[in-house]
């Protein structure tokens, strides 16, 4: 996964463009690094799923 596709995905979410996204244990350490260096990193919650795959959502309000 390469910057301006993990940015893209980001975005969509964040502007409600879709409701979750999904990201694969393999590509899951590379997303990681462009998600944490957002301002508004706490607005995404990551649920992982079984087998280490996560589906991120974006919360209205920033988890503490």
């Amino acid at each position: 996964m390469d910057e301006e596709q993990a940015v893209r995905m980001l975005e969509s979410l964040k502007n409600k463009e879709v409701e979750e996204i999904f990201v694969s244990k393999q590509d899951f350490m590379e997303f990681r690094e462009f998600l944490v260096k957002r301002d508004d990193f706490k607005h995404f919650r990551g649920i992982a799923q079984r087998g280490g795959d996560v589906i991120f959502r974006y919360m209205d309000e920033a988890r503490s």
